[in-house]
Order: structure tokens, then C-alpha cells, then sequence
């Protein structure tokens, strides 16, 4: 689960105050040469790193999977395609389904000329399971044998997990159980490779601060290279001519430019000087959807925003006061009349589709009920209600404010609207340091398996605190089952459990709206917030 997503804030430097004619005066390296194919893409959040074992957020994977690759990619589209080969050519799978084995391409190669190898993935994994590393996403590699055991140090040899080194372009890897959905997960950009040699030059395997990421030190496996990094300002990248799928590559690079807020992306797009934004303002939509021809995408996601409730905080341990506040909310009028550009209302938590997923409760909204829970948890009409404080990332201030008025018009209560630049709203959640807090759910691949394993007892993802063992229980056995119907079966209960408990309150699906060039051609994303710059031409 991604905890924020890509519509956030962070300073632009010299852009900031900036003219739109302005922003050639900003210290950014020259713009290319007319005639180089040099794709232009607006880039909402500084990343926090471009380690692929380390990195949280979209906008870190947008330059991740540009520098780098794994053994399999997503396929572009909705979502239902299987991944498609990487770095391994092919893969097979062993009649009891625990064993795949990877057969990796002679032509892959790092961007210093070495060939990529499957010591290099052994290598990867090991250091993502590395306790002292603090992988945030150490969790998609737990369906390995021994993995889970030895990311917490109850197995200390690494040679006990089930990764095998057959020969440098054979990959072996052993599961706990059958797992379905396990191409899905290795397509996931934390499965992306490192470069061992170059980690280790610059420091050690799980030093957290390692700077072998940065322009001049990194070395990677993708289509493209790490040219330069300009805090808040851009990044950029370079055609990598020894990438294995380089006749595929029609970019001679890209440049990520930062933009603090979607008017000056916006006003950008129109003066020419960016070809892909991140999304599109909301009064300017109708605008466009009437431009003909129009350069609006829209791109259905899956992902839910949501409320993360603080269930070690009083008076949210009460579960019939989560249940109020969810109840009490309107969330058609949300998409509606706040919204407006397609999203649609939540009255679950798993996005529908994901992973073939399909809802079996839902949410059925109700204020006369919710007033009543309100009033049996011993806050009639809202009396006695402590004001508590509502955090977010900037982008969600105006749905905060609709809720913030449904609260008090239906259940006579305040609570205090702040906002955090993204990183600081992801810390205060990780540290328990809020009270209701706005989150993006964002898959790391196409399967709900991750979604609901972040929200069981004790994972790092579980932003609430919340701890229900029956739940935990249908999570686990869900992950191990290799039937679609019982694993369907299984997860359904969970989320019935999840909802009637209200850790969460789902408020909508998110809905992509961003402007593209007509100079731009194939395009390609998917529900994911994946890009794909393969076969991407500049006219």
C-alpha cells in the first residue's frame, strides 16, 4: 500500500513566484537540441530516493522503472493482462506451483556494460529482506520460503530462503505456498534490481544513506540512464544504447520536471513547454473535455483514498464511533459536486477489478445511524465530542473541508483541518503521530493481496494500529490459497470484517485527468500509476 499519492506538494525552488515565461530563467540544465527526441513529463513530488528496495511512492517509481528493470514488467492497460517478460525471457512453474524458475536474456546488461545476472536478483532480494535495511516493502518478497522468518531474524542464514543461484542466467525461486498472484508481485517495482558493486562502493549493503543513487554513482538495468538530478527542480535521463530491448526505445531521454501545484503545471502544458502532466485542475476540465480535438486522458485507477483512523487514540478505539464517522458521509456528493473529474464513490475499501477482485458487502450510508452509534458510544448529538485534528497532503484540502462540514451538520461534531508536505504526513503516520489522517492506496502490483496485508496486525502499513486476529487469520489463509473462488471467498470476509470494524473509511476510487501533446504517441499507462516509455515517439 502507497501511503500518499502522486498529487502532492513540494517546494519548486526558482519556479516558485516564477512567470510562466519565467521558468527558462530557473538553473535547470540546457533545454536538448531541437532535434533530440527529449520527452518532456511534469513531476508533482521530489523524490525521496530512487533505490528500488527503499522507494515508497509513484513518483519515485516513475524515474525507478526508467533506470531500471525486473524479471518481469507490468503490462500496459487495465490491469488484467499478465506481466510480461523483463530481464528473464521466459519462466516456468512447478506442478505443485512452489518452484519458478527464471531463464534471464545474455543480451541484459547494466549501464557500466556488465551483464545483469541472476546473482545480481539474489543479491537484491537479500539485501531487500535485510532487517538492518528497513525495505518498506519488504513484505512483497515474504512469499519466499523462509523469507518472513528471516527479514525478522528468526533465520540469520540467507542460504535457508528460497533463492537459488542455478547458473548467471538461471534464477530459482522456492515458495512457502502456492501463490497465484506471485508473477504479479515480482513484476511490483521493488523487485527491480541493484547493482552490487556499485552499493557497495559507496557504502554498505543496508545503509539506508547509501548515495550510489545519485547522478555520476548510480548504475541501472532500464531503457534509460541517470543524467542529472536538480533538487525540486527536474531529473533526467538518457537513452541507454546497451539496454537488452533498445530498438524499442525511440527517446533520447526524458526530463521529470517538478511543479508545486497543478495551475502553473497547467499554464506549462499550454505554453508548450511540458508534454505530459500529472493532472489537470479541477476548474479547467470542463475546458478541456469541450477542446476538440482535446489533449484530456482520463484514466480510471485502482486506487481508494481514504481516512486512516488512529484506533489508539481516544475516542477512535470505540468502534462504534468509526463506524459513526463513516456512516455519516456522503460520498456521492464528494466525486460530485467537490470532485468532478470521475472518481467514484467508495463504499468499500478494494478497488473492484483488482486482481479479478469483487466486493461482496458494502458500506450502506445512513446519518440516523450514525447519530445513533454517536449517541450509544456516549456522545449524543455530538456533546462531549473532542475536536480532533484531520492531516493530510495539500492536494485533499477541498474534500476535507465537504467532510469536515458533513461532520458537523450530521453528527454535531469539529475537527480541525492541517496540512504536511508528503514525506512529513508519511512520517507522522508511520509514527502514530495523528489522529484521522487522508491516505492513498496505491497496489504495488495487481492483486489486493498487499492491500489487505498492510492493514494485519503489527505490518508497517497499518497506519490505524488496528488488530483484529480473525481477520489476520483470512488475510493468511487467502495468501496461501491457489483456487480463485475460495481465495475470493476468503478475502471477502476480510474486508466484511474491515468495514463492520471501520479502521478505515474508504471516501472514493481515484481517477486520473492529465493533458498530453498531440507531438506525443503511444502513450501508456495503467491502473497503477505505472508509465511505460518504451515505444514512445515525439512527432
Amino acid at each position: 500500500m502507497i501511503p500518499v499519492g502522486p498529487l502532492r506538494s513540494l517546494p519548486l525552488g526558482c519556479l516558485l513566484g516564477a512567470t510562466l515565461l519565467g521558468l527558462a530563467a530557473c538553473s535547470r540544465p540546457s533545454p536538448p537540441p531541437a532535434t533530440e527526441r527529449v520527452l518532456r513529463v511534469s513531476q508533482r513530488n521530489e523524490p525521496a530516493t530512487l533505490d528500488p528496495q527503499l522507494a515508497t511512492l509513484p513518483d519515485e517509481f516513475f524515474i525507478i522503472r526508467a533506470v531500471g528493470e525486473g524479471l518481469l514488467v507490468p503490462a500496459p492497460g487495465s490491469g488484467d493482462t499478465p506481466p510480461l517478460p523483463g530481464v528473464a525471457e521466459s519462466w516456468t512453474v512447478s506442478d505443485d506451483g512452489c518452484t519458478y524458475t527464471f531463464h534471464l536474456r545474455a543480451g541484459a546488461r547494466w549501464s557500466n556494460g556488465d551483464p545483469v545476472t541472476a546473482v545480481d536478483f539474489a543479491y537484491s532480494v537479500q539485501r531487500a529482506l535485510t532487517p538492518a535495511l528497513g525495505a518498506p516493502k519488504a513484505a512483497l518478497f515474504f512469499g519466499l520460503k523462509h523469507a518472513a522468518a528471516y527479514h525478522a531474524g528468526r533465520v540469520t542464514d540467507f542460504s535457508a530462503v528460497g533463492v537459488r543461484v542455478i547458473n548467471p542466467r538461471t534464477l530459482q525461486l522456492e515458495l512457502e505456498h502456492p501463490a497465484a498472484d506471485f508473477p504479479v508481485t515480482v513484476a511490483s517495482g521493488p523487485w527491480i534490481p541493484v547493482h552490487r558493486a556499485t552499493v557497495e562502493r559507496f557504502g554498505a549493503m543496508d545503509q539506508r544513506d547509501n548515495p550510489w543513487t545519485k547522478p555520476g554513482h548510480h548504475v541501472g538495468n532500464g531503457p534509460f540512464t541517470l543524467s542529472g538530478w536538480l533538487p525540486a527542480q527536474e531529473i533526467a535521463v538518457r537513452r541507454h544504447a546497451g539496454y537488452w530491448d533498445s530498438a524499442r526505445v525511440k527517446l533520447d531521454g526524458i526530463r521529470f520536471l517538478v511543479f508545486d501545484n497543478g495551475d502553473t503545471e497547467e499554464r506549462a502544458f499550454r505554453a508548450g513547454q511540458v508534454d505530459v502532466t500529472m493532472a489537470v485542475p479541477f476548474s479547467k476540465l470542463a475546458g478541456y473535455r469541450a477542446a476538440q480535438p482535446s489533449p484530456l486522458r482520463t484514466a480510471p485507477l485502482h486506487e481508494t483514498r481514504y481516512l486512516a483512523l488512529n484506533t489508539e487514540r481516544a475516542p477512535l478505539d470505540l468502534p462504534a464511533v468509526r463506524r459513526a464517522l463513516s456512516l455519516a458521509l456522503d460520498r456521492s456528493a464528494l466525486v460530485e459536486k467537490v470532485l468532478q473529474g470521475g472518481q467514484h464513490p467508495a463504499y468499500s475499501f478494494l478497488p473492484p477489478g483488482l486482481g479479478g477482485y469483487q466486493d461482496a458487502d458494502r458500506i450502506t450510508e445512513d446519518a440516523a445511524e450514525a447519530r445513533r452509534l454517536l449517541a450509544e458510544a456516549g456522545f449524543p448529538g455530538g456533546a462531549g465530542f473532542p475536536v480532533l485534528e484531520v492531516t493530510s497532503w495539500w492536494a485533499s484540502s477541498a474534500v476535507l473541508e465537504a467532510i469536515q462540514q458533513m461532520w458537523r451538520r450530521e453528527l454535531g461534531i469539529e475537527v480541525t483541518l492541517a496540512q504536511r508536505e508528503a514525506r512529513a504526513h508519511l512520517a507522522a503516520m508511520a509514527a502514530g503521530d495523528y489522529a484521522i489522517a487522508f491516505v492513498t492506496a496505491i497496489p504495488d502490483c495487481n492483486s489486493v493481496t498487499d492491500l489487505l496485508t498492510d492493514l494485519t496486525s503489527g505490518n508497517p502499513g497499518n497506519y490505524p494500529r488496528w488488530s483484529n486476529p480473525d481477520y489476520d487469520r483470512l488475510v493468511t489463509e487467502g495468501s496461501r490459497l491457489n483456487s480463485a473462488s475460495n481465495r475470493l471467498a476468503a478475502y471477502q470476509a476480510a474486508e466484511r470484517l474491515l468495514l463492520a470494524d471501520s479502521p478505515v473509511i474508504p471516501l472514493y476510487f481515484n481517477t486520473q485527468n492529465f493533458l498530453v501533446q498531440p507531438r506525443v504517441k503511444v502513450w501508456q499507462t495503467d491502473r497503477l500509476w505505472t508509465r511505460f516509455y518504451k515505444d514512445v515517439t515525439l512527432e
